[in-house]
């Protein structure tokens, strides 16, 4: 029987063997670590037996899958251990998710933060009795009298859903055992890397008719490493969240009186105005006309667009002298009767029309979260119309700009994703994969690697979608790129080719920003409060060391609000040491001017940075023609 493995290298074995005894014919080191393996591309245990030539891979902690694999293990892990300190208590689900897992539970009394830190312990102890896990297949009735007998009504109802005559498979560790198609690791001594994180409420099947049960969430690792650094991660992220932070610095606020829909102060909005001014000039140096359109309309055209059949559960509406509108959850309808309004000729093409639109968007009350998931917020749309022979040129123009404000003014990294035709969607496969292979083109045609991400696409179309890595290595999805062959065919819009005929433009959606809110809540947290000096709410802060030296500080202040620098002053009778912490520490102003008698006399000014203890002095002058460069955006 011939093993071939993923270097290309043949094992041969005179009688069947299973995946440990491959292993270890490969290293004892590797078999040590072998979490599963897969056989043909197919995920098994390492008890599964090889009885016939395959394709075999070894997985290790160290891989995507092996991580899954503990993950999952470790959910099952803690579900033993609460079944062992709480009897009585209930299991649901619990599922492998990003970083860790987490388990539904209906216990009889609710668990505590206090009872996380027991069961962490107890979960410790498990792992350490390396009990075996084994699986075991059991008949679909026979599952159902094995967990009934025991009282476990979920798992119960679970069983029931599924199809009858089916053979199930279960993982036992001890004496817990759960439904699950696995694999898990071989035994319990394989979890070495967990931490429990939080306690809360989730319903049954996510259903609010249903009981609220108690979800357990918990990291997991292949190493302690690996867990230590994710727990800094967090930490750092915390100390980031654009919630406390915006608080803090005085930039935005929500409030029960409009759950997800922000309220922006006068520093969020110096901040918000300077992202829009900069992505309005440079909008209109690459051609792009700005429009705006009603923020409610019609349900007709809402019917027309396919929103209505498509989107209608996230829409906002209301009845006008009995017609029904709707408030808009997306701008690009209203931008495509912009370009109905007027007749278009093939010489006029491609309009290039900007909006920064205002949408609005229903999302459920527990996916709130500050700027990042709001219901309302403002796109940085634009819509362009071209002809088929233009796509791919216009493609690479808006992936250029996009490269400008992401890597050149912000420093990000990013990566693009080439988003494919979803179930739910609208136009013929035909359709789909011209747009689709335009996408592809453009790309390519400028050298840009893309990754593919199959059935993701909008309803109307396939997309580009831009990923920012932060400056502690998250990763936020922002631009698009949207090509849209189903509108201009929905609204019936054209222009007259020069074959003096009718022809259809191709319609391109695109966003930079993509939500203004969102884009700055992931500026906060990158930035961790602490702006460059072009976009800081508060460029230069005046801070007086007696009330002797007001004066020539208001003289100052003057001087640099009439070279447009966002400046403030502080003359309170408080000790100069308490000022320079407050702008520095609190509110993180990049530049700090000491102003004392010394500054007066000499028509000079105190220059301290964010983060320094050094103080520079200079004349007013050049410190004026300083700050200004330093408060323009720079593109490198």
């Amino acid at each position: 029987m011939k093993v071939i493995l993923p270097s290309g290298d043949v094992k041969e074995f005179e009688n069947s063997v299973n995946m440990f005894e491959i292993a270890k014919s490969i290293s004892n080191s590797l078999a040590k670590k072998a979490l599963a393996a897969k056989v043909d591309g197919k995920l098994v245990d390492m008890s599964y037996i090889l009885d016939k030539d395959a394709n075999i891979e070894i997985i290790t902690p160290d891989t995507e899958e092996g991580e899954e694999i503990i993950r999952h293990s470790t959910a099952h892990l803690m579900a033993q251990a609460v079944t062992r300190l709480f009897p009585g208590t209930k299991v649901a689900i619990g599922p492998a998710i990003e970083n860790g897992f987490y388990y539904d539970f209906d216990p009889e009394a609710q668990f505590t933060e206090e009872d996380l830190e027991h069961i962490e312990a107890e979960m410790k102890k498990i792992a350490k009795e390396n009990i075996k896990v084994e699986k075991i297949e059991m008949s679909r009735e026979d599952a159902i009298d094995h967990f009934k007998n025991l009282g476990e009504e979920y798992k119960v109802e679970i069983i029931e859903d599924i199809a009858k005559g089916e053979m199930l498979t279960f993982y036992k560790q001890g004496d817990f055992m759960d439904l699950c198609r696995g694999p898990h690791v071989p035994s319990t001594s394989y979890l070495k890397a967990f931490k429990l994180k939080s306690v809360a409420g989730a319903y049954w099947k996510g259903d609010s008719n249903n009981k609220m049960l108690q979800r357990i969430y918990g990291f997991a690792f292949g190493d302690d490493k690996k867990l230590k650094n994710y727990l800094k991660f967090l930490e750092e992220a915390e100390k980031r969240d654009h919630r406390k932070l915006g608080k803090e610095l005085e930039l935005f606020f929500t409030s029960d009186f409009g759950p997800g829909f922000p309220f922006f102060q006068p520093k969020g909005m110096r901040m918000r105005n300077t992202l829009i001014d900069l992505w309005r000039r440079e909008h209109e140096k690459a051609g792009y006309d700005m429009i705006s359109t009603p923020i409610m309309l019609n349900k007709e055209l809402w019917e027309t667009s396919g929103h209505w059949a498509n989107y209608r559960e996230n829409m906002y509406t209301s009845v006008i002298d009995d017609v029904e509108f709707a408030i808009k959850p997306m701008n690009c309808p209203g931008g495509v009767l912009v370009y109905k309004h007027d007749l278009h000729s093939y010489k006029d093409l491609p309009i290039r029309a900007g909006e920064l639109g205002i949408v609005h968007r229903h999302e459920f009350s527990g996916a709130l979260h500050g700027l990042m998931r709001v219901r309302n917020f403002t796109q940085d749309d634009a819509h362009i119309f071209m002809t088929p022979d233009q796509i791919e040129d216009e493609i690479i123009g808006v992936v250029n700009l996009i490269d400008k404000f992401y890597r050149r003014l912000f420093g990000f990294e990013y990566h693009i994703e080439l988003s494919t035709k979803p179930e739910k969607a609208i136009g013929s496969d035909e359709i789909w994969e011209k747009a689709e292979n335009a996408l592809k083109g453009a790309l390519e045609r400028i050298g840009m690697d893309y990754k593919l991400n199959p059935g993701d696409g909008a309803f109307y179309g396939p997309k580009l979608d831009f990923k920012i890595k932060d400056a502690i290595g998250r990763t936020w999805q922002c631009g698009t790129i949207q090509l849209d062959f189903n509108l201009p065919e929905r609204f019936d819009i054209n222009y007259i080719g020069e074959d003096g005929e009718k022809h259809r433009p191709v319609m391109i959606h695109r966003v930079v920003y993509g939500s203004l809110e969102r884009f700055m809540g992931i500026l906060i947290e990158h930035y961790a409060g602490a702006f460059p000096t072009w976009l800081a709410p508060v460029q230069v802060k005046l801070l007086t060391i007696n009330d002797e030296v007001v004066p020539y500080a208001k003289e100052v202040l003057e001087i640099l609000k009439d070279h447009d620098i966002k400046v403030e002053l502080d003359d309170r009778a408080e000790s100069i040491g308490y000022k320079i912490r407050e702008a520095n520490g609190k509110y993180k102003v990049p530049v700090q001017i000491i102003i004392g008698k010394n500054e007066v006399e000499n028509k000079e000014v105190n220059v301290r940075r964010f983060g320094s203890q050094e103080q520079v002095t200079m004349s007013l002058d050049a410190f004026v023609k300083m700050i200004v460069e330093e408060s323009r955006p720079k593109f490198n």
